[in-house]
């Protein structure tokens, strides 16, 4: 989608009634790398541009201020604007202040701008081309650095935030709960969203404390860990079982065998190779089932004490 495609698709948008405050606008703010603001109350226009710009993969000035724009892209003449340039006009009695949209068409002496904070929600509205400071185009901005979802579910695992769950490249329910948890963590705003801010916490951020009793406890009523725990028992069993069953006879066979060399045929007689042979074969098997589960019960244990499940 391009900015104006989005920009069109908050039309309706509007403040908070009375002293409430609309989240989604918050989240323009914070998008553009402002999350301090606290209320939409703060003149939103360039954060609403802004965010557009984000959201589709170009960069915006990620400044609050609308004159900011007037430095943005690349200048177009007022005769040559198209729908989705940006507009600038006066607003205020300082020279700093302004306002900026979305050129939606130029129909005579009017421009019709589609903007935010326009009688406090997203709306068109028409102004005097006369009033226009400039026009600009995203003819030579870089790409929004903005990281891909993907980028930022690995780097959430990396940090510790295992509930993001698999790499998909799509902000689901255990996305969403990650990111949250990461800006609770580093004190962003709680919108489930991949902002400028959240990137910028990403790249400086610390992997996840873990609790300390976490870090050395074991999961509780873990099927894994039981199922484990009855595997090494079980084998222990079985080794020992196997083992003893043929070293015994063999022993009582050597202790009456003569000399060396009856005690060697007797132990290796070729006429019980095969008995002693799957004797053997089957303590190795019950070794294998323990080592295997020990490998297991670790493995759970460390997830456990990672944070990766609980």
């Amino acid at each position: 989608m391009t900015p104006f495609d989005i920009a069109r698709s908050h039309i309706g948008l509007s403040e908070g009634p009375g002293p409430a405050d609309n989240p989604v606008i918050l989240e323009m703010y914070a998008s553009v790398g402002h999350d301090w603001v606290e209320h939409d109350s703060v003149a939103w226009c360039a954060a609403f541009v802004g965010h557009c710009l984000e959201q589709a993969g170009i960069r915006s000035t990620r400044k609050l201020t609308a004159r900011s724009y007037l430095d943005w892209g690349v200048p177009v003449k007022t005769a040559d604007a198209q729908q989705g340039d940006i507009g600038v006009i006066p607003r205020g009695r300082s020279s700093w202040q302004g306002h900026v949209f979305f050129i939606d068409r130029m129909e005579g002496a009017w421009v019709w701008g589609l903007g935010g904070n326009q009688s406090d929600a997203v709306n068109i509205k028409r102004y005097p081309v006369s009033k226009l400071l400039g026009v600009r185009r995203a003819g030579n901005v870089a790409p929004s650095l903005t990281p891909s979802v993907e980028a930022v579910q690995r780097r959430l695992k990396t940090l510790g935030y295992h509930e993001v769950g698999n790499i998909d490249g799509i902000v689901g329910p255990r996305t969403s709960a990650a990111i949250l948890a990461f800006r609770n963590d580093n004190s962003l705003p709680l919108v489930p969203i991949i902002d400028v801010a959240l990137s910028e916490a990403l790249e400086d951020a610390r992997p996840r404390a873990i609790a300390p009793a976490r870090g050395s406890g074991v999961p509780k009523d873990s099927r894994i860990v039981t199922a484990s725990n009855a595997q090494i028992g079980l084998g222990v069993l079985g080794t020992a079982g196997s083992i003893g069953s043929q070293i015994a006879p063999a022993l009582v066979e050597a202790e009456q065998a003569r000399d060396f060399a009856g005690r060697v045929f007797t132990l290796i007689g070729l006429e019980s190779w095969l008995s002693i042979a799957l004797t053997w074969i089957g303590a190795a098997v019950f070794i294998g089932v323990v080592v295997y589960a020990l490998r297991a019960k670790a493995a759970r244990i460390d997830d456990h004490r990672t944070g990766k499940t609980l």
